[in-house]
């Protein structure tokens, strides 16, 4: 019999260590909240656990701006009639959050973005010159999930997407999938993660399920087995877990647990441009149908970051850590020593604090390590006198060390974006 979404949160909840649950990582370091008030799958972000999902964001935001993307930005309600037209309204209204104004109209909180960007695209004309359009906008979006679905920030009601739609003409597709795989990789290769590629492909014994007709879908998926081919990378063929407008490569990556989740995805769309009627003009001045590309990278930033705190059991690489040293003085006499070095690291741009507290030193480096922050500088009075700095690094105890190599060896680690 096939698990159901809560049998598989259940299970999730059995697999994991304690001291690698998301939940509990999640309070301990102060990263994000839960308010009866506010509601179930509605997670409350504290200042670090903000600053760690703008940083990730930032990082996707890097590797696009690169490669020629713009953000958009879109409303986080909709009149129903756009998810008619765009097919969502028929598979999705059950799951969706739905507002009646006072004047009697539906509105629902956006399950989706896709059709929105397509709303951007088709303000206006477009000539094939001004192709591909590539738009980048991360954005909550809301699904109307059972309460016993929920699980932490895994499986959440308020889903925060780090999505792209990008608007081309079919000779430019698969270089911008190999482009947006690249992405991808990079950006998983960052935190050691390894990625299997899986195609979901339609289900030709259920056409009920999807949207064009089955031409289309042959051409979508055969693109897509043409990229992987391209990429050297061996891939397995789920049939039936297309999404109901085309064909997309799924990306699986593997825990430190074990245990394999889906992260990425890119997603060939032949059918949203025709329902929308988008189009360029082509070399001829006639209208050219577009093709569409759907991806994200994280995913869910939600799910993505869960998987990340115990894949690292809450010890976040440091570029991403939002403490990154602490600065502990032995006794008051060290103080202004210590905070001479702090304002070299505030230039720096470290986040740090200077843990000046009337307590043992032996417990500001058991709170420190408790709290996974990655450099724990110790400074008393040999190190004041040497102008050095000892320093211990994620419980280990790295020795003295002089202030400018420790300012270098860290700042290189922090461009490189180093996960060991």
């Amino acid at each position: 019999m096939k698990k159901t979404k809560k049998d598989v949160a259940n299970d999730v909840e059995k697999e994991r260590p304690e001291q690698q649950d998301h939940k509990a990582l999640g309070a301990k370091l102060d990263l994000f909240t839960f308010s009866d008030l506010v509601g179930p799958g509605l997670p409350l972000w504290t200042p670090k656990g903000t600053l760690i999902r703008h940083l990730l964001d930032d990082f996707v935001w890097e590797l696009r701006q690169k490669r020629g993307y713009s953000k958009v930005e879109i409303p986080h309600i909709t009149k129903k009639d756009l998810y008619i037209k765009s097919g969502h309204w028929d598979k999705f209204k059950d799951e969706l959050f739905q507002i009646k104004t006072r004047e009697g109209h539906i509105f629902a909180l956006k399950p989706m973005n896709c059709p929105h960007h397509t709303q951007i695209f088709a303000r206006k004309i477009h000539s094939y010159k001004e192709l591909p359009q590539r738009y980048a906008n991360t954005t909550m979006m809301y699904r109307d999930e059972q309460t016993g679905e929920l699980s932490g920030i895994l499986r959440v009601r308020a889903i925060s997407i780090d999505d792209s739609h990008i608007f081309a003409r079919r000779s430019q597709v698969k270089e911008e999938i190999i482009n947006a795989w690249d992405i991808i990789q990079e950006f998983y290769n960052s935190f050691g993660f390894k990625l299997q590629a899986s195609l979901s492909l339609r289900d030709p014994k259920r056409p009920e399920k999807y949207l064009g007709n089955p031409s289309v879908w042959q051409e979508t998926e055969q693109i897509l087995r043409e990229v992987a081919k391209h990429k050297a990378t061996k891939t397995k063929e789920d049939i039936g877990e297309a999404a109901f407008y085309g064909p997309k490569i799924d990306f699986i990556s593997q825990d430190s647990l074990g245990r394999k989740w889906q992260m990425a995805t890119i997603q060939l769309d032949m059918n949203m441009p025709e329902r929308f009627n988008l189009y360029c003009i082509n070399e001829k001045g006639q209208e050219e149908r577009i093709v569409m590309i759907h991806y994200a990278v994280m995913g869910s930033l939600e799910r993505f970051l869960a998987n990340l705190l115990e894949h690292f059991a809450g010890a976040l690489p440091l570029w991403l850590s939002p403490e990154q040293i602490w600065i502990i003085p032995i006794t008051s006499k060290q103080t202004q020593y210590a905070k001479e070095i702090a304002k070299m690291f505030q230039v720096a741009g470290f986040r740090f604090q200077v843990r000046d507290e009337n307590e043992t030193l032996s417990k500001r480096i058991r709170e420190g390590e408790t709290q996974k922050i990655p450099y724990l500088l110790v400074i008393g009075e040999k190190e004041e006198k040497s102008k050095n700095i000892s320093v211990r690094r994620r419980g280990k105890d790295m020795g003295s060390m002089r202030l400018d190599k420790f300012l270098k060896q860290t700042i290189d680690e922090i461009s490189k974006k180093d996960w060991e």
